[in-house]
């Protein structure tokens, strides 16, 4: 199991400036969860000359161009901030999540933690957020989030639930706060069908009527995992 990461000084910044309760925690990521990510990605890749490979869940490695050469890390991270600098203000909403948060936030406070390249463009995801009706905190990070969560956690009464597509940013949360409920979520039927197991996750789903319901369950138990299984 990965170490435990430290928080993004940024990330930091921001969630000192959250207000503080002492209500549940739902803890969400923006990408492939609640806004459409990869179809987005690959239209825009499609018009530079980029395809995936294949639907497996990562990036480095699997976008290649037209001679089938994968892209260095460097390039694809260049590839995404240009992809978020022309795109943050279209991406569109995936089904269910707008109205399934704000169920969900009846009963638990909701942050959005998102590794959103570009601090210019989180405002512009903001007012998109808005535009859709997903009005919560958002909290722009960089790296693994398992510091973020660990300090957005701090103090708060169970249960936490940490809602990610991301098997990196998973096993991250994992190692820097156990505690927490975890939700595999990714959008995308295709790539939802091609990500691997991992190891510990309460749940993995691409549909948030069901994952409000099992959140639903989670906060009328008091934070009981075992009263779920």
């Amino acid at each position: 199991m990965p170490e435990p990461t430290t928080v993004d000084p940024h990330a930091l910044a921001q969630i000192a400036g959250l207000p503080r309760t002492d209500r549940p925690l739902i803890i969400c990521d923006v990408d492939e969860v609640v806004l459409h990510f990869i179809s987005h990605l690959e239209i825009f890749m499609g018009k530079q000359g980029y395809r995936f490979t294949d639907h497996r869940y990562r990036l480095n490695g699997n976008i290649v161009g037209t001679d089938g050469t994968a892209l260095p890390k460097d390039a694809v991270r260049a590839l995404l901030t240009g992809f978020f600098d022309a795109h943050t203000a279209n991406q569109r909403p995936v089904d269910g999540a707008a109205q399934a948060l704000a169920t969900l936030s009846n009963r638990a406070d909701i942050v959005l933690l998102t590794n959103l390249p570009g601090r210019h463009n989180k405002p512009v995801r903001e007012n998109l957020l808005a535009n859709h009706g997903i009005r919560f905190p958002l909290v722009t990070n960089s790296g693994p989030k398992g510091g973020a969560v660990s300090a957005l956690a701090a103090g708060r009464r169970q249960p936490v639930v940490f809602i990610d597509d991301s098997p990196t940013n998973l096993r991250s949360v994992q190692s820097s706060y156990a505690r927490a409920t975890l939700i595999q979520f990714i959008a995308d039927e295709r790539f939802f069908a091609s990500a691997d197991p991992i190891e510990g996750i309460h749940l993995k789903t691409n549909d948030w009527r069901h994952t409000c319901t099992y959140i639903e369950r989670l906060l009328g138990s008091k934070g009981s995992i075992s009263e779920l299984l």
